[in-house]
C-alpha cells in the first residue's frame, strides 16, 4: 500500500509540473523539439515516413512517475493533415498516461514523438482516449533520413513512435501507454470546452502559438 501510494504521490507530482507550463510555452517547447530532432544529420525520423504520417504527436518532457511499479505522465498535441493531405491544421492537446516507455539509464525525463500513419490510427485520436499496443498497433520507429528496407515489418503498425533524452535519439515500443484528450489545455487554447474529434476532424482555426509547430512540419513533411 505504501508502494502505491507513493507511486501515485509521484504520478501526480508530474501532472502538477505539467499543469504548471502554459498551452503556449508546451506548444513552443513542442516545436522546438521536433525542429531540434528533425535537424540532426542522420539521426531524425525519416522524411519519407514524415510525408506519409496522417497525424503527428509531440509530448515534451514525458516525467517518470515511479521507478519500481512504472508509470508517466505527459502533455503534449497532435496535429493531423488538412483533408486535402497538404498543410496542418489546429493542434489537439493529448494526454498521455500509465505505461512503460523504456527510460535510458537514469533518465526520469524524455521527449516523445509519434507518427499516426493511417486512416485508422487518426480515428483513434478522434475519441476520447485509446490505449498504444491495445487499441492501436505501435512500433519502434526507424531513426536516419530515409526508412530502408528492413523496417519493412514495422510499416504495418498505425503508429511509430520515438524518444529523447539524455541526447539519445531512438525507435521506442511505447506500449500500455493510455492516450487520451485534454479538455483543460483545449479549453486554454481555444476559450472554451472543446474535444479532440471537433478540433482535428473540424474547421477550427488554428491559434498564432502554433504557427511554429505548423511551420516545422511544414518543412520536414512535405508532400510531392
Amino acid at each position: 500500500m505504501k508502494q502505491l501510494t507513493f507511486t501515485t504521490a509521484l504520478i501526480l507530482s508530474a501532472a502538477a509540473i505539467a499543469a504548471a507550463e502554459t498551452a503556449t510555452e508546451r506548444l513552443a517547447t513542442s516545436a522546438e523539439v521536433f525542429q531540434e530532432v528533425m535537424a540532426t544529420p542522420d539521426k531524425g525520423i525519416p522524411q519519407d515516413l514524415l510525408a506519409k504520417a496522417q497525424c503527428v504527436i509531440v509530448v515534451p518532457g514525458l516525467k517518470k512517475g515511479a521507478f519500481v511499479v512504472g508509470g508517466e505522465f505527459g502533455r503534449g498535441f497532435a496535429e493531423c493533415r488538412h483533408d486535402d493531405g497538404f498543410g496542418w491544421g489546429a493542434p489537439a492537446a493529448v494526454r498521455v498516461e500509465g505505461g512503460s516507455v523504456g527510460f535510458q539509464i537514469g533518465g526520469s525525463s524524455t521527449d516523445v514523438i509519434m507518427l499516426v500513419m493511417n486512416k485508422r490510427g487518426m480515428q483513434k485520436l478522434l475519441g476520447d482516449k485509446f490505449t498504444l499496443g491495445a487499441d492501436a498497433s505501435v512500433a519502434a520507429g526507424p531513426v536516419g533520413r530515409t526508412a530502408d528496407a528492413s523496417t519493412d515489418v514495422r510499416m504495418d503498425a498505425e503508429i511509430l513512435a520515438w524518444s529523447r533524452a539524455k541526447g539519445l535519439f531512438a525507435g521506442i515500443a511505447l506500449k500500455g501507454a493510455t492516450l487520451r484528450n485534454d479538455a483543460d489545455v483545449n479549453a486554454e487554447l481555444y476559450g472554451r470546452k472543446i474535444d479532440n474529434k471537433e478540433v482535428l476532424g473540424g474547421d477550427i482555426a488554428p491559434p498564432a502559438a502554433s504557427q511554429a509547430l505548423r511551420d516545422a512540419l511544414d518543412k520536414y513533411s512535405m508532400r510531392k
